[in-house]
């Protein structure tokens, strides 16, 4: 066998002991190169992408989030309108004060330091932290509203997070329980509830304004970023009400409530040129500062409430008479002998006034009489003439919760019930409509309606002729002068036209012997400028109109005639040896009032 033989490797010059050094493959730089630049543009093409999609795809919706945390719409609070009385006086201001607010989630974070919060706001802490953790999931819970400002700087001078104030408007009514029922009250946002503040709500609240703001994490504004809507405060209110008048009303009423134990009244003055009220005010009264009161207090029942006006209604009998031409102020009718017997009903005179005549039936305010005359004239006429003084609708007023009163229509009367009506029975009427009604008497048979807004446009309309009125006038100068029912209700140095009322309460199924005294009254009566009305609900002891109502009226008027400066009757005769004509209107004399004994201030009640 052939054997061949490879030859033998080589050997390196280093000796048998060093290794072999083999070659590697060469590295691929390009290649790396280019997988980390595509690697790169990957990168910076999904923040390009990711950047889009930030700040242009959804750019809203992240700004909205961002907002939503430190960017707020607050509300910018404006001030509610003044109302001033007709003289400039304040009678209801807007003072600033500060609610406490905070964001619950913040606060409870802060658990230790609830107690200190609690102690400050005057409240438990158990009880705040429960209020907290009930709201939690909110970001605005006030804390406490409407604090002086200084005592709301000592709870944020806490320092604790998320706790935070803002500006806010209390009212204030300086005249307290004198002009309440008029004005009515606010609520805790300075939103009209009740009364002129509610009638007039849109005009005195304003339009609050907004803003833009940046919150830190403890509530505090730290930048202003733009007005949204601009504020508009609120507009002043100048009212027909008179300040003076109305404490003076005010005053003798609640004291001719408390002399006779009454259980409630009202009062209102007109002027009787225009159909201004310059006072209306009723007692009991509240305090609108602290209106946490019975809300039977709350209700200005001169508007509300009415009642059976009783004999103050027959001198609208006598106008629908005179009208009639068949009767005239010196016509006789016999009221003998005290009584008069109708359909099986008994009609009283308190006494028995024998041959009066149709101004006597007003001086004496007969019923007998006031019935008689009202049989000899047809139901529409009796009822037209009521209505056209406003009987049975609103007065127009505006007044909140005001009632129409009640008409029974013409249809509907029989024989009794037409004279009822003609003594002031089988109707209803408010306070405030008497007054609207005996002004129209007053202003030459014009009919206002009532304001209480100084110097609106108020035409009146013609119900009677003006010397129908004038003669009704006339006639009811009598009643406030000796043999009348209501001397009391004279005012020194002028003459007073007027008519007394008292009628007995209603209730279910009949009355009751409790009553109501009534005056309304005019005054100067030559040249009439005021009109009042006064009703007292339910007096002890005496509680005919003429000793109970009259009264007030009298006091009232000498009060409010002086403050007017309004001259009385008959001055031009004051140089010339005093006055002539009428009583009382002696210079420096005092009201007359009734001998031991006389009772001419009684009339007739069912």
């Amino acid at each position: 066998m052939l054997l061949t033989s490879h030859p033998a490797p080589p050997r390196t010059k280093h000796g048998d002991g060093a290794r072999v050094k083999l070659r590697t493959p060469p590295v691929n730089t390009r290649g790396r190169l280019y997988v980390v630049l595509m690697v790169l543009v990957l990168a910076a093409t999904a923040l390009i992408v990711r950047a889009v999609d930030l700040q242009v795809v959804r750019k809203n919706f992240y700004q909205q989030q961002g907002d939503a945390r430190f960017l707020r719409e607050v509300p910018i609070p404006v001030s509610r309108g003044t109302v001033f009385d007709r003289n400039g006086e304040p009678l209801a201001v807007s003072t600033p004060v500060e609610s406490v607010w905070c964001d619950p989630g913040a606060v409870l974070e802060q658990p230790e330091r609830i107690p200190e919060l609690a102690k400050a706001l005057g409240v438990d802490a158990a009880a705040l932290k429960q209020k907290l953790e009930q709201h939690q999931d909110r970001e605005f819970l006030y804390l406490k509203r409407q604090l002086n400002p200084d005592d709301a700087q000592a709870i944020l001078a806490l320092g604790i997070a998320g706790v935070s104030s803002q500006r806010e408007y209390k009212r204030f009514y300086p005249g307290g329980e004198v002009t309440a029922h008029v004005l009515g009250v606010t609520n805790i946002d300075d939103r009209g509830q009740e009364g002129l503040e509610l009638s007039f709500d849109d005009w005195l609240a304003g339009k609050p304004g907004a803003k833009r703001v940046i919150r830190d994490n403890k509530g505090n504004i730290v930048e202003n970023v733009e007005l949204v809507r601009e504020p508009r405060p609120g507009r002043d209110l100048t009212l027909s009400i008179d300040r003076r008048i109305q404490y003076l009303a005010y005053r003798d009423l609640k004291a001719a409530i408390i002399d006779h134990h009454a259980k409630s009244g009202s009062m209102v003055v007109l002027d009787a040129t225009n159909g201004e009220i310059l006072a209306m005010v009723n007692q009991p009264s509240y305090n609108p500062n602290a209106p946490a009161a019975d809300p039977a207090y709350r209700r200005n029942r001169a508007v509300t409430d009415v009642v059976e006006p009783g004999s103050t209604m027959k001198p609208f009998t006598i106008a629908t008479a005179l009208q009639s031409g068949k009767w005239t102020p010196d016509t006789p009718i016999d009221t003998n002998p005290g009584t008069f017997v109708l359909a099986g009903h008994i009609i009283r005179d308190v006494a028995n006034h024998g041959l009066l005549t149709v101004t006597g039936v007003l001086t004496h305010s007969s019923n007998i009489g006031a019935a008689k005359i009202a049989l000899t004239l047809p139901n529409e006429d009796m009822y037209d003439m009521d209505h056209r003084f406003g009987f049975g609708e609103s007065t127009g007023s505006g007044f909140p919760g005001e009632s129409p009163g009640l008409l029974p229509p013409a249809r509907s009367w029989g024989v009794i019930e037409k004279a009822t009506i003609a003594y002031g029975y089988g109707l209803n009427v408010t306070t405030l409509q008497l007054a609207q009604a005996y002004a129209a008497l007053a202003d030459g048979g014009r009919l206002r309606s009532p304001t209480f807004v100084k110097g609106v446009r108020n035409p009146p309309v013609a119900v009677i002729d003006p010397q129908l009125a004038h003669t009704i006038v006339k006639m009811l100068e009598t009643v406030v002068a000796p043999g009348g029912t209501a001397l009391r209700a004279a005012v020194p140095n002028y003459l007073v036209a007027g008519k007394t009322g008292t009628s007995r309460q209603a209730v279910a199924g009949g009355y009751e012997s409790r009553y109501i005294s009534l005056f309304a009254g005019m005054v100067p009566a030559s040249n009439p400028r005021l009109v009042a009305i006064v009703v007292i609900h339910d007096p002890q002891g005496g509680y005919f109109g003429g000793t109970v109502a009259a009264p007030v009226f009298s006091q009232v008027m000498t009060g409010a005639l002086r403050l007017l400066d309004i001259p009385p009757d008959n001055v031009q005769h004051w140089y010339a040896g005093g006055p002539d004509t009428g009583a009382p209107i002696q210079p420096g004399s005092k009201a007359p009032d009734y001998a031991p004994g006389d009772t001419s201030y009684e009339e007739a009640v069912p």
